[in-house]
């Protein structure tokens, strides 16, 4: 592993620290011992408040590769959520504990960021309740399965006991969902209406087929019979695990389901149609709230609103411009129309067509990773696969995800394309959306920062959006500047994806500030994008049930080019691309503020000779 560029503190750090020493004096023996045992002793205090958060967290656990509470969910209840409140706030005094002027510049960063992570999640508890637990992006609902079939693999007789302990678990789990769906709708917090119909159609998905019904097997029976029949187990062994699981969705998952889906049915009935959180108590405060925590700015929703107007424009006048080299005579809402509806940007709604999108996708992520060292030091080692949702959650999933890979090496990082509906993923997109969620994007950056031997395990393993999908975003640019992209039509769905994120700082602060409707935002979409109508209704309703998160990617792409830049004209000459993405990457994810600290200090030491 490359060594870690040296870095300068967080100037405001070292404010606060006091440290005033001159340069020049050098530090005694006995004191230069006692930093040492101070960092070490940070260092342990990070990584115990880090384990013992995973301690209390089983879904966490596996994420991370381990199997201690296998068999367990996590807690949703008010009692547990006090408790982490609480615990946030005692680990901040432990972190008070420390002699800050006794430790090293990476380890006062460290402790910089863990005394953010936890003021955060403090500044969060109050606002507990402002969400909606289930909807069609995310929730408990599809958490369930989802989170089974890709999470919790089998190895051994055991393991599928655990299996079946948590479709068994699953019943308490969706209990304490309906308590915390009650609690909100006692506060007037409750979904708009189209929420309603993604979530109870999902949930009655995973009651389909055998051994509910007649027919093909379950989701989750199907799994689980794919998982066994890679292990070694007697016939009378595997028919006994199936008769076990068979039981536990009969009998605790289904009824579980079946209450869920009773209780929506009749809050469906009190939804509204109101879509911006501005409806909720104190829902602008709220939403404020939610903006500086997402883009870790000071930016409010007025600016970010005007930010998003201004990158339109720029993006459409460049969209013109390869109109243009195409030869295309028309406006550029009329080039929109071509580019939605012409059959050549199309693969066919067919098993032939989507295994043609992810193999070209695959070939796409393979060129860019052989292309990688003339943009980076730093590289992963981890797996990147590509893979299609499943086809339970693929109706109301996202177009394109990523899920991080195992810290041990038994699971690799996926990228996830979503191939349920082909008009919604025009191949002048593919590219663009392989860099963001593959290479150099989300798997490079996250699979770096858990590679990272020198972070404190929080660093590696938790994160800020803004930071997070800036990068990605950014990582759709950068191969354009090491001349891929050479099809114009490649390069005109670069821009679209980017102009797609420029529209969301106009339509979520339009919802959630300036009370526009479901429907005006879905109309500025259509009238500013090439992108299909159900692209457009998919991504108003990701606003509405999300607020503030569309803003992090267009307002983080726009920081890390910004500094970027500043380190060029800084540097001149001396400027290293491949140094300033490890200045990025290699200090894990961090906010906004802290990240032009880290390249203000870069471009200090470089000009220092370092």
């Amino acid at each position: 592993m490359m060594k870690t560029l040296p870095l300068l503190i967080i100037s405001s750090c070292l404010a606060a620290c006091g440290d005033s020493s001159p340069p020049s004096q050098l530090p005694s023996p006995a004191a230069e011992q006692q930093a040492i045992s101070e960092t070490q002793r940070a260092r342990q205090l990070y990584d115990q408040i880090f384990d013992e958060a995973v301690d209390r967290d089983p879904l966490w656990q596996t994420y991370l590769g381990i199997k201690k509470d296998y068999d367990k969910w996590h807690d949703l209840s008010e009692q547990f959520a006090l408790a982490e409140h609480h615990h946030a706030q005692a680990n901040l005094q432990r972190l008070q504990s420390l002699d800050q002027t006794q430790l090293s510049p990476q380890t006062l960063l460290s402790h910089e960021l863990m005394r953010l992570y936890l003021q955060s999640q403090i500044d969060d508890y109050p606002w507990r309740h402002h969400s909606y637990p289930v909807n069609q992006m995310f929730g408990t609902h599809s958490e369930i399965p989802a989170f089974l079939i890709n999470q919790h693999s089998i190895a051994n007789h055991k393991e599928a006991l655990d299996y079946i302990a948590r479709v068994k678990g699953s019943q308490r789990l969706i209990t304490q969902l309906i308590e915390q769906l009650q609690l909100r709708a006692d506060k007037g917090i409750i979904a708009p209406k189209f929420v309603f119909a993604h979530v109870i159609r999902d949930s009655k998905n995973l009651l389909n087929g055998q051994p509910f019904a007649e027919g093909k097997d379950s989701t989750l029976l199907a799994d689980f019979k794919n998982k066994l029949s890679s292990l070694e187990l007697s016939p009378s062994e595997n028919k006994q695990l199936l008769q076990q699981l068979q039981h536990a969705l009969l009998h605790q998952l289904r009824p579980a389901y079946q209450q869920l889906i009773s209780y929506l049915e009749q809050l469906a009935q009190q939804a509204d149609n109101r879509a911006g959180v501005w409806k909720l108590p104190d829902g602008e405060a709220f939403y404020n709230h939610a903006l500086a925590k997402i883009t870790t700015t000071t930016l409010n929703a007025e600016q970010i609103h005007n930010i998003g107007l201004q990158e339109v424009a720029r993006i459409h006048s460049e969209m013109r411009q390869i109109m243009q080299q195409v030869g295309f005579k028309g406006e550029l809402r009329a080039f929109f129309d071509f580019m939605r509806q012409d059959p050549q940007f199309y693969y066919p709604e067919t098993p032939q067509g989507r295994d043609r999108y992810l193999r070209e996708a695959t070939a796409l992520i393979d060129d860019m990773q052989g292309r990688l060292e003339q943009l980076f030091l730093t590289q992963p080692k981890a797996q990147l696969k590509v893979k299609r949702v499943e086809a339970f959650r693929e109706k109301s999933a996202g177009k394109a995800f990523y899920q991080m890979p195992a810290p041990d090496g038994s699971r690799p990082g996926i990228y996830y394309a979503n191939l349920y509906d082909m008009a919604s993923m025009p191949s002048y997109q593919m590219a663009a959306l392989a860099y963001h969620e593959g290479i150099p994007g989300h798997h490079m950056q996250i699979a770096i920062k858990q590679e990272m031997d020198s972070l404190p395990k929080f660093r590696k393993f938790e994160g800020y959006t803004a930071y997070t999908e800036g990068w990605g975003l950014y990582s759709e640019m950068l191969p354009k500047e090491i001349g891929l992209y050479q099809d114009p039509y490649a390069d005109f769905g670069r821009l679209a994806m980017e102009l797609w994120r420029a529209c969301r700082l106009v339509v979520d602060t339009g919802i959630h500030a300036k009370r526009w409707t479901r429907q005006q935002g879905i109309d500025y979409y259509a009238n500013n994008t090439p992108n299909a109508l159900a692209d457009a209704v998919k991504m108003v309703e990701r606003h509405i049930v999300m607020p503030a998160q569309a803003t992090a990617y267009k307002i983080g792409m726009l920081k890390i080019i910004e500094l970027r830049e500043k380190a060029r004209l800084a540097l001149g000459q001396r400027f290293d691309i491949r140094e300033y993405h490890d200045v990025v990457l290699r200090n894990g994810s961090v906010p906004l503020t802290v990240l032009e600290q880290l390249v203000d200090d870069y471009i200090a030491q470089q000009k220092a000779g370092h």
